[in-house]
């Protein structure tokens, strides 16, 4: 995988594997792909092949609450990060455990229901948000993971999507809502 390749996507490993301030597109765009051996943090790679069955090379830690057909991808905003940043929260893309962090979009739209593509072939249907865990808790200002809570703060909350369409996403594709 030459430098080439990424170059053209905006993209570089020194980076991260994501896209910079400097190249961030107006249109919503995803702008990290996270995955982990099983729990959190969740590390950016260069692509990945989204399956029904969730993200190809990432585990989740207990498949109880995590994974399965309805909970194959699980979402955040990058806009919701950094207004946490701001608030003086220690979390980054990845830290807690989405698989997909997507930039430029109203996170108001990703509700259950909500139809959305990704790239040129991946398509996805919100199914419920996220409860966040414990886990969590190192990655917020007294522990207070409960501020990526829907029930707690309405609008703050990560989602989870089964997958309609498979196929393979790369930092920088545009995320279009159906509806």
């Amino acid at each position: 995988m030459g430098g080439w390749r990424w170059s053209c996507y905006g993209l570089n490993p020194a980076k991260g594997w994501r896209v910079t301030e400097t190249e961030r597109p107006s249109h919503p765009y995803l702008y990290q792909i996270n995955v982990s051996d099983g729990g959190v943090p969740k590390r950016p790679v260069p692509e990945a092949m989204i399956a029904k069955t969730g993200v190809e090379g990432d585990r989740q830690q207990n498949l109880k609450v995590h994974g399965g057909p309805d909970r194959a991808v699980c979402l955040f905003s990058r806009d919701l990060l950094e207004w946490l940043q701001a608030e003086g929260h220690p979390i980054k893309a990845g830290s807690s455990g989405e698989n997909l962090t997507l930039a430029g979009l109203e996170w108001g739209l990703m509700k259950p229901g909500a139809l959305f593509s990704i790239g040129k072939d991946v398509q996805l249907e919100v199914t419920s948000y996220t409860v966040p865990c414990r886990y969590n808790a190192q990655w917020f200002q007294e522990g207070d993971y409960q501020r990526i809570c829907q029930i707690k703060n309405p609008g703050w909350s990560r989602v989870y999507a089964k997958v309609l369409r498979a196929g393979v996403v790369r930092p920088g594709d545009v995320v279009e809502v159906k509806s």
